[in-house]
């Protein structure tokens, strides 16, 4: 299972996503593969924010490893799986997917929480302080065991 979550800057939300979901797979030893990426190149090669970095650091996971870089159209067939945070990232994406084998792969994060109506992961980078980078930990942390029941089970039965 390959999986990479998308933002727009690829430091903050994005990272946040990678880190947790990457977190869990190792503790439970799964084979997936997790990375991140944004919809623009603005911070390619950048570190996560610090706050983004720190929030994470206080839930004990290390996301300092990671370095932001932009979508590339690679990464629609290489990934089962693309998350994006919020539906404008998710219009970007979709505008890159070549095949409707690529556009199925596309979906909001939070799909996996609110399948019916799925609500974006609102961005912290501007002015929320670190409440808000909590409450994208929250949001993501919920988001990333659905993605493990759901995806682990399923190749379970396979």
């Amino acid at each position: 299972m390959k999986i990479l979550m998308v933002c727009l800057g690829n430091i903050c939300r994005s990272p946040m996503a990678h880190g947790l979901l990457q977190y869990k797979v190792q503790k439970l030893g799964l084979k997936w593969m997790v990375d991140s990426a944004g919809t623009s190149d603005w911070h390619q090669g950048e570190l996560p924010d610090a706050r983004a970095i720190a929030c994470m650091k206080r839930h004990g996971i290390d996301i300092t490893y990671q370095r932001s870089r932009p979508v590339i159209d690679e990464d629609l067939q290489d990934f089962d799986l693309i998350y994006v945070m919020d539906k404008a990232n998710q219009s970007d994406v979709l505008q890159m997917a070549k095949t409707e084998e690529e556009q199925h792969k596309i979906a909001l994060v939070m799909s996996t929480v609110y399948e019916q109506s799925p609500i974006d992961v609102p961005d912290p980078y501007y002015g929320t302080g670190d409440k808000g980078f909590e409450n994208v930990f929250k949001m993501l942390d919920e988001a990333t065991d659905k993605i493990i029941e759901k995806y682990n089970v399923a190749l379970t039965n396979t």
